[in-house]
């Protein structure tokens, strides 16, 4: 989600130096450097730099600064004009400087799926419809264009990424956020059951996913959908956007609107391409791995990063979790270790206070 933040002069950010200033002139002549206004904008857990560009004679710019530490952002600009060649609706890249990892695109405006969140059903449920139809022409178009091209995605999702996830789970949530010592990890580190969930959803077929499909990467214009963040899109199984999607920490949903949409989901996959085998339980296997990954990284960056208010997420996604974690058989013992946990851990120190008593 991207947040505006207070608007901001020239002088006060280093990233808008005089020559960056310079640069957008070049690119957009017509614009008046003297009234051009900036705003910072925050996102999420994104390590890049966003500011909203305004200005007379020019359409409403995002302007991208981003580092070369994360392989993904440097692939930004060519998945979006691929995405968009495949017609899913995505910003629009004006310009590209590679070199000083810079770019400026369409701005989109601030109204996100996200922001729906309290509205009654009747008016949510098609906006999730349309964000659906948008990751569903990501997995059919893009994926059918995809092989031949020279896409550079992240690693695919095979075995090794998902015991990744699970093992990221273990180490900053349960470790990190609640305390559990390495020994009595240890017994939760890989059993049997979920090396073999991680071997099964590995042997799938895969197609083109975004990965990261939740209510803040979706933004609402005229009631459509468009797709953002879309950086770490990989190959990967269908189920997993969808879960991503329908156990969203940052939205309440009732077990019946999950249902409506899975539904709706399904359908428009069945008209179109062979039904997906499986199609409820990979959904659900997919969900615990989610949720796992999205616990994992509330407790990454709410730590270790110093982003203290993503662990503010951490109990949805645990109930969550648990939940999901209820239902599948062999797991038993952890959905135990999760119903005992502190429903709202506020530090790691009363956590692990809680855990001890």
């Amino acid at each position: 989600m991207l947040t505006a933040m207070p608007r901001a002069s020239h002088s006060d950010l280093h990233m808008l130096s005089d020559e960056l200033i310079t640069e957008t002139k070049f690119h957009f002549p017509s614009c008046d450097t003297d009234r051009l206004t900036v705003t910072a904008l925050e996102k999420g857990g994104s390590d890049r730099k966003f500011f909203r560009l305004t200005g007379l004679d020019i359409p409403p710019l995002i302007l991208v600064q981003y580092s070369g530490n994360k392989e993904e952002n440097r692939h930004y600009v060519d998945l979006g004009l691929f995405l968009a060649e495949a017609g899913v609706q995505v910003p629009k890249i004006h310009f590209h400087d590679p070199a000083k990892g810079l770019i400026w695109m369409q701005d989109l405006g601030d109204e996100d799926l996200w922001a729906s969140r309290h509205e009654d059903w009747t008016k949510r449920r098609p906006l999730y419809e349309s964000a659906l139809q948008q990751v569903f022409t990501m997995h059919s178009r893009a994926s059918a264009l995809a092989p031949g091209r020279p896409l550079q995605m992240e690693r695919e999702f095979n075995e090794q990424l998902y015991l990744w996830e699970q093992n990221y789970f273990l180490d900053h949530c349960l470790g990190a956020v609640f305390g559990i010592d390495k020994e009595a990890l240890a017994t939760f580190r890989f059993p049997r059951t979920l090396e073999k969930i991680a071997h099964c959803l590995a042997a799938l077929p895969r197609v083109i996913v975004h990965r990261d499909f939740q209510s803040q990467n979706i933004l609402i214009i005229d009631g459509s959908a468009w797709l953002i963040d879309f950086q770490g899109m990989r190959p990967g199984l269908p189920q997993y956007d969808l879960a991503s999607l329908l156990y969203d920490p940052y939205v309440p949903f009732q077990d019946s609107e999950r249902k409506e949409l899975m539904t709706f989901y399904k359908n428009l996959w069945d008209s179109h391409l062979d039904p997906l085998p499986d199609y409820e339980e990979v959904f659900r296997l997919c969900a615990l791995q989610r949720l796992m990954q999205a616990l994992g990284a509330y407790g990454f960056l709410g730590l270790t990063k110093g982003r203290t208010s993503f662990l503010s997420h951490i109990p949805a996604a645990r109930a969550s979790l648990t939940s999901v974690v209820s239902s599948v058989e062999g797991l038993e013992d952890l959905a135990s270790l999760l119903e005992e946990l502190p429903r709202n851990p506020h530090t790691v120190s009363q956590a692990s206070a809680h855990l001890a008593s």
